[in-house]
């Protein structure tokens, strides 16, 4: 845990108590904050956050998880899948665990390895949405079709939960299927109109497909929700600059190959 500690001093004096009302900071504290910084898409905080929790409980299997997915959302891919290992000498039979490892595997080249850990996560629980995001996400990386069902099986195990669209756009996303990601985004917002990260995901989605025009109103709906996210500022400058060469390319991402 060493690289998740906290060397962070405020030189206080250590038998002084805190303010009255100030939040403890135990492993419930970290979680929860872990948890609503992946809400926000700031994967790097959201992994020194899950590290904090495992400094308070190394047993916690949601930490683990949380770490090997934050890194596979930041493209460590190979760290994540020693982290996995970590992991899953702790909790062998940890589904989401097992879901994580494969992906790591999967977007690493390794690809039978992938199906195999996606194979065992579906044999521990079926019924997990992201055990079946991980599932697409392996299937992707196979160049197999039947991944369409898995994206519709996570949304069936999570009605309306926008943050299993907005993930497994992420995951469409990576494989540079933008058109499939923007249903997937559609329903993020339909679910959650009122969180800025959708608009900006929509956007960027948009942005690749070449709809400059629709591209630059989801941005500035993340700029009116979140009036601190420089992402939407700078996005709508450079869709303000984007030329033919782009809208183009972005015909040929919704026809030429979804």
């Amino acid at each position: 845990m060493s690289r998740f500690v906290n060397l962070e001093l405020d030189g206080a004096p250590k038998d002084r108590p805190p303010p009255p009302g100030t939040p403890v900071k135990d492993e419930a504290y970290y979680c929860a904050a872990a948890q609503a910084a992946l809400a926000n898409g700031e994967f790097e905080p959201a992994l020194r956050l899950y590290g904090k929790v495992l400094e308070c409980n190394p047993q916690n299997p949601v930490a683990w998880v949380g770490q090997v997915r934050m890194l596979i959302e930041l493209g460590r891919f190979h760290e994540a899948g020693r982290w996995a290992d970590l992991a899953l000498e702790r909790f062998p039979h940890d589904p989401e665990l097992l879901a994580a490892k494969g992906v790591a595997l999967g977007r690493g080249g390794d690809l039978p390895g992938a199906l195999a850990f996606s194979d065992s996560a579906l044999e521990e629980r079926g019924d997990l949405a992201y055990v079946w995001l991980a599932r697409g996400d392996v299937l992707l990386a196979r160049r197999e079709a039947r991944a369409d069902y898995c994206f519709d099986k996570a949304l069936l195990l999570a009605p309306r939960d926008w943050q299993v669209a907005w993930l497994g756009a992420r995951v469409r996303c990576y494989y540079r299927q933008f058109a499939l990601a923007l249903k997937l985004l559609q329903q993020a917002v339909e679910w959650n109109a009122t969180h800025f990260l959708v608009w900006l995901e929509l956007g960027r989605c948009q942005e690749a497909l070449g709809l400059a025009g629709p591209a630059r109103h989801s941005f500035e709906q993340a700029r009116q929700l979140n009036q601190n996210c420089p992402a939407a500022g700078l996005a709508l400058a450079r869709v303000g600059r984007m030329g033919i060469g782009a809208r183009w390319r972005g015909w040929w991402r919704r026809w030429g190959n979804g």
